[in-house]
């Protein structure tokens, strides 16, 4: 079974036409990015834009019918547009999941999404994700901002054997994992990878460098040894 490679863009756009280059080239999974950024008081600003967003997901879903695609937010969009509404309308528009990147597991628990878990992540804050995630558990290989380091987290190894004692889903590793040397380490351990600032720097040159890109990365991970 190959290690999986989920891709993570902006909800732009030129999302459509990016993720179909970066499936085309080996990308199992697109995470899509729905920002906030704004106060709380301005919910028909948030609702307009994120609406805009649905749309891009919409259209994405046209080009790419059998690719999971999962947007990934913050719980001020929701609270902003409607926890109930956005996942219905998240749903209706092709989500296959959802990721709330800030909020905790065991948080709204009726919300069905992909949880998050950290190296300074308790056991039974991970056992309690573990049982509540969808689909597969996302690792964050540290702590902190995304972006690219020089190196491998060396907390992932850890991280990966604990969550390995709580949970037989797929472990996704994310953050931090830039490079195709970092793509192949992390797949080393975990089943598959998330990958987003390279691979937004990539797709900011259009969908023949971002596809270069997830090629290199397809590349790594192949060559990684698959986990009994």
């Amino acid at each position: 079974m190959r290690k999986a490679l989920a891709v993570y863009l902006m909800a732009g756009r030129e999302l459509p036409e990016l993720a179909e280059a970066a499936v085309e080239a080996g990308a199992d999974l697109v995470e899509l990015g729905f920002p906030f950024s704004d106060p709380l008081a301005d919910g028909p600003v948030i609702r307009r834009r994120t609406g805009a967003c649905l749309e891009m997901l919409a259209a994405t879903r046209e080009r790419l019918p059998e690719t999971p695609l999962v947007p990934m937010t913050y719980s001020s969009l929701l609270e902003a547009y409607g926890w109930e509404r956005f996942a219905g309308d998240a749903r209706a528009a092709g989500a296959t999941s959802l990721i709330v990147a800030d909020l905790p597991a065991g948080e709204r628990p009726e919300l069905r999404r992909v949880q998050l878990v950290a190296p300074t992540s308790t056991d039974d804050r991970l056992r309690l994700a573990a049982e509540l995630t969808d689909g597969w558990l996302y690792l964050v290989t540290v702590t902190g901002t995304t972006g690219p380091r020089d190196g491998l987290s060396p907390a992932l190894a850890g991280l990966v054997e604990r969550a390995r004692r709580a949970t037989t889903l797929p472990l996704y590793a994310g953050f931090g994992i830039s490079t195709a040397e970092q793509a192949r380490a992390a797949a080393e351990l975990a089943d598959g990878i998330v990958v987003g600032t390279s691979a937004l720097e990539a797709a900011e040159d259009g969908p023949r460098a971002l596809a270069r890109h997830v090629q290199a990365l397809r590349k790594a991970l192949d060559a990684a040894p698959v986990t009994a």
